[in-house]
C-alpha cells in the first residue's frame, strides 16, 4: 500500500474510557465516560465509540460526495448515519460492528447503490480500514 501522507490528525486521550481526549489543534475536546450499558456511570461525555461513528459518518458521507461529483450528480440532501456497537468477541478481547445508513433522496435507487457501493468499495479510508476487521453494513433506507 503507498500512501502519499498530506494530512496527519493527532489527538491525546488520557484516562482511557473514564478519562479525556484532546486534538493537537484544541478543536476537539471531550470528557470520556463509560456507557451504562458497559457497566459505566454514563452521563455526561463520549466514548470511543462515538467518536468513530462520528468520523465514519462524515468520511463515507464525502466519498459518497466525492463519487457523485466524479459521475457529474448533483446531491442535495445527503446524510450518513453511522451505528458503531461494541461487545465481547470470542475467542477473547472485545469487538465492534458498524452499520452506516446513507440517505439520499430523490436520486434513483440503483444510481444510489451504485454510488454507496463505489464509496465503500473503493473511496472512504475508513472502509479500507476496518475490511476484513470490522463487520459493517451499509444501507439505503
Amino acid at each position: 500500500m503507498d500512501i502519499d501522507v498530506r494530512y496527519t490528525a493527532t489527538a491525546t486521550a488520557r484516562g482511557g474510557r473514564e478519562g479525556h481526549v484532546r486534538s493537537s489543534d484544541g478543536v476537539l475536546e471531550a470528557d470520556l465516560r463509560v456507557p451504562r450499558e458497559l457497566g459505566g456511570p454514563g452521563g455526561a461525555g463520549s466514548n470511543p465509540e462515538q467518536l468513530f461513528a462520528a468520523g465514519y459518518a462524515a468520511c463515507f458521507e464525502g466519498a459518497v460526495r466525492f463519487v457523485a461529483r466524479q459521475r457529474k450528480i448533483d446531491l442535495r440532501e445527503t446524510s450518513v448515519t453511522a451505528h458503531v456497537g461494541i461487545g465481547p468477541r470470542r475467542p477473547t478481547g472485545f469487538g465492534i460492528t458498524v452499520r452506516l445508513e446513507v440517505s439520499l433522496p430523490g436520486l434513483d435507487r440503483a444510481v444510489a447503490q451504485s454510488l454507496v457501493d463505489t464509496a465503500h468499495s473503493d473511496i472512504c479510508p475508513y472502509s479500507h480500514a476496518t475490511r476484513g476487521n470490522v463487520e459493517v453494513t451499509v444501507v439505503l433506507p
